[in-house]
C-alpha cells in the first residue's frame, strides 16, 4: 500500500492510538513512527511492542517534521497538548484528534495552533471498554465510522487526505458540524455509558443484595451493562465535563420517557409497554442491517463456549 506521510506523531498511546500504530505499520502508510506519551512506563510499552520508530517523553519533540500529527488523550487534555506543540509543529502540517467531543477540543486547541497548519479534528467511533497500549490492534476501526469536524476555512486538500487515512484504516468517513456531532454523540454513546455506570453503581450500593451474588446471576443485560462501565474512568470523566450541555439535554429527554415508563409499570398499561419494546426491537435490528453489530446470539458467551 502506498506511504501516505512521511512522518506521523502519535500523541497518546493507549487504545486508539496504538491500534493507529499497528494498521499504519500494517499498511506502510508512514516512513517513520514517532510515539509520545507522558507516562514513562507506557511509553516503554509501547516500545516493547514495537509501535513506533521513535519514542520521547516530550510531545513537542514528537511533532518536529510531522505531516501528520494525531492527538490521542483524554479530551480535557488536548488544550495542553496544543499549547506544548504549537511552536514545534512543521508549516502544512495536519494536526488531528480522536477525541468523542469536538465542540470542546476546538475550543481548546484551536486559539494554539498556528495558522500554517491544518486542524482537521476527527472522532473515530470504535473502541472498547480496555485500554493502554496493549488493548489496541490492527483492524479497530474496519467498518466503523470516523467523523470529521473541520471548522469553516480548512483547506480541502487536508481533509480529503486526512479523509483517505482513515478509508484506508477502513473507517467509512462522514462530516459534521462540531455542535451536531456533539448533539448526536451524546445519545449514541455518551447517555448510555453515563447510564450503564449509574445502573452497576446501583447495584453495587444495594444493601439487600450482595457483591456475590450480583456477580454470581449477572444476567445478559446486567453483564453487558458492566462492560460499558468497565471504560477508561479518566476518559468519561473528561467527556462529561466537556460535552456538559448536550449530556445534560439528552439526561432530561431520558429522564422524562424513563417517568413515562414508571407510571406505564405503576398502571399497568400493558399497551403502552409493549408499543415501547416493539419501537425499541425495530431500532436494534436497523442497528444489525446497517453492518454496525451482528445478530449472531453472543452476548459474551463466544470465549466460554471454546474453552
Amino acid at each position: 500500500m502506498a506511504q501516505q506521510f512521511q512522518t506521523i506523531a502519535l500523541i497518546g498511546i493507549g487504545l486508539i492510538g496504538s491500534s493507529i500504530a499497528r494498521d499504519i505499520r500494517e499498511k506502510q502508510l508512514a516512513g517513520t513512527i514517532v510515539v509520545t506519551t507522558r507516562s514513562e512506563a507506557t511509553l516503554k510499552r509501547a516500545g516493547e511492542l514495537g509501535l513506533g520508530d521513535r519514542y520521547t517523553l516530550s510531545a513537542a519533540e514528537a511533532v518536529e517534521g510531522a505531516d501528520l500529527v494525531v492527538v490521542s488523550v483524554p479530551v480535557g487534555a488536548s488544550g495542553a497538548v496544543a499549547a506544548e506543540i504549537a511552536a514545534h509543529l512543521k508549516p502544512g502540517a495536519i494536526v488531528t484528534d480522536v477525541g468523542s467531543t469536538k465542540g470542546s477540543v476546538i475550543a481548546q486547541m484551536a486559539p494554539h495552533l498556528p495558522k500554517d497548519v491544518h486542524f482537521v479534528p476527527g472522532h473515530p467511533i470504535a473502541g472498547t471498554e480496555h485500554s493502554g497500549p496493549d488493548a489496541g490492534f490492527a483492524g479497530l476501526f474496519r467498518g466503523r465510522w470516523c467523523i470529521l469536524t473541520p471548522p469553516a476555512g480548512t483547506d480541502e486538500e487536508a481533509v480529503a487526505r486526512l479523509r483517505l487515512f482513515w478509508e484506508t484504516l477502513g473507517s467509512m468517513v462522514d462530516e459534521m458540524d462540531p455542535k451536531h456531532h456533539d448533539k448526536v454523540l451524546a445519545i449514541v454513546s455518551h447517555l448510555p455509558h453515563i447510564i450503564a455506570y449509574n445502573i452497576v453503581g446501583t447495584a453495587d450500593d444495594l444493601e439487600t443484595v450482595t457483591e456475590s451474588e450480583v456477580i454470581k446471576y449477572s444476567a445478559s443485560g446486567f453483564r453487558d451493562f458492566t462492560r460499558l462501565a468497565a471504560s477508561d474512568p479518566t476518559m468519561w470523566r473528561d467527556v462529561c465535563l466537556h460535552n456538559k450541555d448536550a449530556i445534560l439535554e439528552m439526561l432530561a429527554r431520558f429522564s422524562e420517557d424513563l417517568a413515562s415508563l414508571q407510571r406505564a409499570i405503576r398502571w399497568g398499561d400493558g399497551d403502552k409497554l409493549f408499543d415501547l419494546f416493539t419501537r425499541t426491537r425495530a431500532i436494534r435490528r436497523s442497528i444489525v442491517q446497517a453492518g454496525q453489530d451482528t445478530a449472531m446470539p453472543d452476548f459474551g458467551r463466544h470465549a466460554m463456549d471454546q474453552k
